[in-house]
Formats: structure tokens, C-alpha cells, sequence
């Protein structure tokens, strides 16, 4: 059965920084699509960040996060990563964290994340306030 377990949300002032984790159990971690999809109240689900688990470390961002936010992996943990750094008030959603198969064989674009099918976490509270 299919784990996702996130951590390290909360509250921050606007301009700080959080680093979520998210770890992967009961499937192949390697070769996938890993990331994080955030949902404010009353708005879509929004792509954050997506990293393929197999070589090459390639990644992907959201346009709202680019330059702010950095995805990274620890393989040997099953683990992905998010640094959230310079975090606006619009920042402030429910972050999960999402694995999914990739597209092509190792395409992870950062809307993969969103796929109904694809494998979340219970999700993680994140809080920027003025």
C-alpha cells in the first residue's frame, strides 16, 4: 500500500522560510513522479514542485514559486524535500505531497502531480502571515 507521509508545515511571518518532507513506503520509490501540489481555501489545486526519482534530478516549478521554492530528494531515505524560502501570504495552503508515473518514461512536468490517479499524502497546513 502506497505511503505518504508529509511534515514540517506551519506558521510563518511573510519572508520566512519551512522546509516540508515527504516520505515514500509501500512502492517503487525510484522512476516516479514526486512533488507537491498546495490547495488554498476556496481556490484550484495548484502544481508547486516535482522532481523524477530516477537519474538526472530533474525538476520542475509552478510559475507563483519559481526562485523561492527548491525540490530535492534523499534516495537512500525515500524522502522528497520542499524548501520554501521568501514565503508570501499567498503561499498560505494545504501543501500535499503527490507521486505519480511518469509521462514518456521519465517526463515529469509540474501538472503531472495533479492527475486524479495519482498517490497523495493527508497533507500539511502551511501558514504565512504580515
Amino acid at each position: 500500500q502506497v505511503q505518504l507521509v508529509e511534515s514540517g508545515g506551519g506558521s510563518v511571518q511573510a519572508g520566512g522560510s519551512l522546509r516540508l518532507s515527504c516520505v515514500a513506503s509501500g512502492y517503487t520509490y525510484s522512476s516516479n513522479c514526486m512533488g507537491w501540489f498546495r490547495q488554498a481555501a476556496g481556490k484550484e489545486r495548484e502544481g508547486v514542485a516535482v522532481i523524477y526519482t530516477g537519474g538526472g534530478e530533474r525538476t520542475a516549478y509552478g510559475d507563483s514559486v519559481k526562485d523561492r521554492f527548491t525540490i530535492s530528494q534523499d534516495k537512500a531515505k525515500n524522502t522528497v524535500y520542499l524548501e520554501m524560502n521568501s514565503l508570501k501570504p499567498e503561499d498560505t495552503a494545504t501543501y500535499y505531497c503527490a507521486a505519480v508515473a511518469p509521462l514518456g518514461g521519465s517526463w515529469c512536468p509540474v501538472g503531472r502531480i495533479l492527475a486524479d490517479f495519482a498517490n497523495r499524502g493527508q497533507g500539511t497546513q502551511v501558514t504565512v502571515s504580515l
